[in-house]
């Protein structure tokens, strides 16, 4: 009998299933903490608890990958630092970028050029900022009638500076300058991500002598193969998601709306006569409209490991980067020596093999071991903008780590979550609780209603959009609760949890939009059994189960 692998890896954790490949039966999964110094870590320990004396990595017969790093990514404003150019277009836009430059050039709707390009501009540009991004996009006025102006400018930088140049008319056909400039960026900003993600996945293969070929999840739910991703890596900004509505599919329900809840992202898509919903024009990710084909979904940042600061005012808030739990960090200092309600309630830990002696800030932590922002300003004669931009980097390039109190700590206190170490997470709550002025219990609880308040809004803000209109439909939802009125909506549509930490935060979240919510066996790795069944090109509407498969759980 031969088998198919399915894993998906998150923010927090990395998850494996084992199929049948002739029935789809499950026949064993597997839930192991992402190892993000060092991806491969982490899948290789999924893998391997795969496998037993009866079943070889020979029996093997395909592996399909889905993933959230590059979502979580976009929505955590982490990636490589692109430098954009665009010709042609005067009215400016913003977008996740180090350099926006706006240059004359551009043609015009048949094709024809409308102004020179101006390449002594781009030229003198490019020198610039050679030293400050790693890679670059460009985005001709209607390019894709006429590409020229593109094709010239990517070959100019190359000779400048030896970095990708990613060209809008080579990976969106659609007009619309943002979007497609969008498009261009994201690509840019992920393929060093990715590339990285794509090696893990090679060497944690070999780690356990599996060699069968790979398919990576694109967001639109279709499967290319692994060697095909790195140039293209914008089309697994909805991976995540596309598995999610793959194994979502399977619940049984005709019209739901999936909610998948991680550590780091909430990821909303809908299923209507059972199957998922495509959107043709592209994907929104957090603030930013693409044009990558994709599942017709909504992703942004909240979820179990999202950041629980302080603000101005002296009430907590839930901030949209992931950090580190308390309970599960490792070697961590004694939180009563650097945990409060600062700008920065979070400590900056040096990664294993991490040193680089040229850095201020590795070599600070080298020196004094695990620092908060206030010291590392202090040591490393960087503060400000400066020093979080420095720290950023550091963290996309898995040198340093982040951790600070979360949700996943306060149900760690209140008991619903005992993965970690709770009297770290304790004693966290306790230090936070007494400069609020608040007790123990009321402070957990406060962060799990901030976490729900969270997803509730990402789930109105999909609906609403989709209903309304993104124009229509922000001012409403942004004001829906103010001194004269409060609004609440009634969902007419289950939801389908998919997640570990779904059943921790979706059952308060329906009974507020008054609506149920279902969790299909197995809902915990939902995403791996989701990217094995597009691997498989199943999209079957009642999945098998059987009562004795085996949970690696942790």
């Amino acid at each position: 009998m031969q088998y198919f692998i399915g894993i998906d890896t998150g923010g927090t954790y990395t998850d494996a299933v084992l199929l049948e490949e002739e029935t789809g039966k499950i026949v064993r999964w597997a839930k192991k903490p992402t190892t993000h110094h060092d991806l491969s870590i982490g899948v290789g320990n999924a893998l391997a608890a795969l496998f037993s004396d009866e079943i070889s990595p020979e029996d093997v017969a395909g592996l399909a990958v889905s993933t959230t790093l590059a979502t979580n990514a976009i929505v955590e404003k982490r990636g490589a630092r692109v430098g954009l150019f665009v010709f042609g277009y005067v009215r400016p836009f913003k977008l996740p970028v180090v350099a926006n430059v706006f240059l004359k050039g551009g043609h015009d709707i048949m094709g024809k050029e409308e102004q020179p390009l101006d390449l002594e501009n781009l030229v003198d540009t490019v020198e610039g900022l050679k030293n400050e991004v790693d890679s670059y996009a460009v985005c001709g006025a209607m390019s894709i009638k006429n590409p020229t102006h593109e094709l010239v400018a990517e070959k100019a930088i190359s000779i400048i500076d030896p970095k990708p140049v990613f060209c809008s008319h080579k990976v969106s056909n659609h007009p619309g300058m943002r979007e497609r400039a969008a498009t261009a960026c994201l690509h840019a900003k992920l393929q060093p991500l990715m590339i990285d993600f794509l090696s893990s996945i090679r060497r944690s293969m070999d780690q356990v002598g599996l060699h069968c070929p790979v398919t990576i999840i694109c967001g639109n739910g279709q499967g290319v193969p692994l060697e095909e991703v790195a140039d293209r890596a914008a089309i697994t900004m909805a991976s995540g998601p596309a598995a999610t509505a793959g194994f979502g599919a399977t619940a049984g329900e005709k019209t739901a709306l999936v909610v998948d809840v991680g550590g780091t992202t909430t990821d909303v898509c809908m299923l209507k006569d059972g199957r998922p919903v495509i959107n043709r024009e592209g994907c929104r990710i957090d603030q930013w409209q693409t044009h990558v084909e994709a599942i017709d979904m909504y992703t942004a940042a909240g979820g179990g490991d999202s950041h629980i600061s302080c603000s101005n005012n002296g009430r907590l808030k839930i901030l949209p980067s992931r950090v580190q739990p308390l309970a599960t960090t490792p070697d961590l200092p004694d939180p009563e020596k650097w945990l409060g309600c600062g700008r920065r309630c979070s400590l900056v830990l040096p990664v294993k093999d991490g040193f680089d002696a040229t850095d201020p800030v590795l070599t600070c932590l080298e020196k004094h071991g695990p620092s908060t922002f206030a010291a590392l300003a202090e040591q490393s004669g960087l503060n400000g903008m400066a020093l979080e931009k420095h720290i950023e980097r550091l963290h996309f390039l898995q040198k340093v780590q982040i951790s600070g109190f979360t949700p996943t700590d306060a149900l760690h206190v209140l008991g619903r979550l005992t993965i970690g170490d709770v009297s770290t997470a304790q004693k966290g709550a306790e230090i936070l609780a007494a400069e609020l002025g608040l007790g123990v219990e009321e402070l957990c609880r406060q962060t799990l209603t901030l976490t729900e308040d969270v997803i509730e809004n990402i789930i109105l803000d999909y609906l609403g959009r989709s209903i309304w209109g993104e124009h229509k439909a922000a001012p409403f939802l942004n004001h829906r609760d103010n001194e004269l009125f409060a609004v609440s909506f009634r969902l007419k549509v289950p939801i389908i949890g998919i997640g570990a930490a779904a059943k921790l935060f979706l059952p308060a979240v329906a009974e507020r939009l008054q609506t149920n919510v279902v969790f299909p066996e197995y809902f915990e790795t939902g995403n791996a059994i989701g990217a094995a069944l597009i691997g498989m090109r199943s999209r079957a509407a009642n999945f098998p189960t059987p009562d004795n498969a085996q949970s690696d759980h942790p």
